[in-house]
């Protein structure tokens, strides 16, 4: 068992994680955030960071439940290239490389995201990260001429931008990971690829429609049963839930609606 390599899951849809998880990376620990509740995006962010405190997790990969691992051992063999060439953070840019993803380049997409949480969690501060949901131009220097879908470097369009951007602005080097959306009889699946080529991981997509939708339902049951039959081992996650977040959320969006009305 590495116990200084992690993996976390923020999960709506537990069904969906029954049958994806026995395919993630296997002699690492299992972390999940229950997400029924409506915790998600940044607050899933911070809740990592306050619950993971003081683990000695050295690195922490982030994978959805619609991440389905294709050749889990490199997600470990990707940790180590992050090592070798002082990568802190990877995963998929949230522009420029997924068609229905128009947005910021400069961010990456919570559905798979590795970070070196050693080091982020020495200078890891709340209110810090919150002031950071900003862009301002041509301040990043990525080059992005080889971008082939559309993108907006001036998009704030998820809260959680502001991590990654606090991030950068940190000095934190970051590994964009390529993909492609060629799966076949799927148009929407996007598959990940580490930096020697192969391919690591299927992100389906729509977790929280399966068990409910036929289409996205039988469509992610075709990619779990396009996986070998292996043995996927048996592992029983740690499982955090904030009892109280679903009413804090709620109280929260009736103050919003209340200061609205006031200021009509």
């Amino acid at each position: 068992m590495n116990d200084k390599i992690a993996i976390i899951s923020t999960v709506v849809n537990f069904e969906l994680y029954s049958k994806t998880s026995p395919l993630f990376p296997k002699n690492i620990n299992h972390y999940v955030i229950d997400g029924r509740n409506g915790m998600h995006g940044l607050a899933s962010i911070f809740y990592i960071f306050k619950k993971l405190k003081n683990k000695d997790i050295d690195w922490l990969i982030m994978a959805d439940e619609d991440v389905i691992f294709k050749n889990p051992e490199k997600t470990l063999e990707l940790v180590a290239y992050m090592k070798k060439n002082n990568f802190q953070v990877s995963g998929v840019r949230e522009g420029g490389i997924i068609s229905h993803k128009p947005f910021n380049p400069y961010a990456i997409n919570t559905f798979f995201s590795i970070l070196h949480f050693s080091e982020i969690e020495k200078i890891f501060n709340k209110k810090e990260i919150k002031k950071n949901q900003y862009i301002s131009p041509d301040e990043f220097k990525d080059d992005l001429s080889q971008l082939s879908m559309k993108f907006d470097t001036a998009s704030l369009y998820e809260p959680y931008y502001c991590f990654y951007f606090w991030l950068k602005r940190k000095g934190f080097k970051f590994l964009y990971l390529n993909v492609d959306t060629n799966f076949p009889a799927d148009d929407i699946t996007t598959s990940v690829y580490v930096p020697d080529g192969n391919l690591l991981l299927h992100h389906t997509w729509y977790a929280r429609a399966y068990g409910q939708n036929i289409k996205h339902t039988d469509r992610i049951n075709n990619i779990l049963e396009s996986i070998p039959n292996t043995d996927k081992g048996d592992f029983s996650p740690i499982i955090f839930k904030d009892q109280h977040f679903g009413w804090k959320l709620k109280m929260k969006k009736n103050f919003t609606k209340i200061k609205m009305k006031l200021n009509k």
